[in-house]
């Protein structure tokens, strides 16, 4: 059987950066933020030649090992097979080990790539799987999600198949970012929570994610309330205990945050007014950043000119 055919011109994709669990939605909800990464891929006669600038420069391979390519072999496999060369161009602006899913991004990237550069690739590999192969590679759907539908998703799985629905976040609320010089691993983070909680735990958190969606999308005023924890992330303090105190002191001013993800990134959500006082507040060794939210998700886009 022959193989697939691939286009001759390079493709271009961005994947914004995510930031999972908002507070109380652990493993399930999912923002999509307008801090994004650019990937130019193109089929070439053969070999791998990868470039990156920006975020991971010094530190990501260049060779098969490196996570979106890694993401495109598998997608081009479901597609039918592998092309006898690429070149990669990564633009790198998502920071690393941070909780803003940037690992999300790079598998993402990678498979909607090679959907993108495969004639017929979008019936071969429709966005339902797609979503389905991000959460294999990556292991769990809500960061992924995000990534892939843009806006504000709830994620989960269904007898072992993921599963996600996007809604629209109210167009009041600006998320403001505090990175942190130093990352932490996910599986750090993920290694310190408890194999049980109380029921009394469990329940407040149920609740709360309840209601933040309902303050997502259209009552901000909620966030603070919406966004209280507690399953995870006082269980991960000591991977980040300046996380989780920079977050205990931006709620008592009012503040709805939460630490992004796995961290140690801290995410606010504010409303446009706050936003410039409350990027001032974190003090030295934080990088505060007024973001917007991404609506589009993972998009194929045209080459700059």
């Amino acid at each position: 059987m022959a193989g697939p055919a691939f286009r001759a011109a390079a493709v271009r994709v961005r994947t914004p950066a995510t930031s999972a669990n908002l507070g109380p939605g652990f493993d399930a909800l999912g923002l999509s933020l307008g801090l994004y990464d650019d990937v130019v891929v193109r089929v070439a006669d053969s070999g791998l030649h990868i470039d990156i600038a920006g975020e991971g420069t010094e530190s990501l391979p260049r060779d098969e090992s490196h996570l979106l390519v890694r993401s495109m072999r598998t997608a081009f496999e479901l597609l039918g097979g592998q092309p006898r060369g690429l070149e990669i161009v990564c633009a790198n602006r998502i920071p690393h080990g941070r909780g803003l899913g940037s690992s999300s991004a790079a598998i993402c990237a990678g498979i909607v790539a090679a959907r993108a550069v495969t004639i017929g690739g979008e019936q071969k590999l429709d966005d339902t799987a797609l979503l389905e192969l991000a959460t294999e590679i990556e292991g769990h759907p809500d960061n992924v999600a995000a990534c892939l539908l843009g806006g504000f998703t709830l994620a989960w799985m269904d007898t072992g198949t993921a599963r996600a629905i996007r809604m629209d976040p109210a167009d009041s609320i600006v998320p403001v970012v505090f990175v942190p010089g130093k990352p932490v691993l996910t599986e750090t983070a993920r290694g310190l929570l408890p194999r049980t909680v109380p029921h009394v735990d469990a329940a407040a958190n149920a609740g709360r994610a309840a209601l933040l969606v309902e303050a997502l999308t259209r009552r901000p005023e909620l966030l603070l309330a919406a966004t209280e924890d507690r399953l995870h992330q006082e269980y991960r303090a000591p991977a980040m205990p300046e996380s989780v105190a920079l977050v205990n002191r931006l709620r008592a001013d009012g503040v709805p945050a939460v630490v992004s993800g796995a961290g140690p990134t801290v995410l606010a959500l504010v409303e446009d007014a706050a936003a410039e006082k409350v990027a001032a507040l974190a003090g030295e060794g934080w990088a505060a950043n007024r973001l917007t939210l991404d609506a589009a998700g993972t998009c194929v886009l045209p080459l700059a000119g």
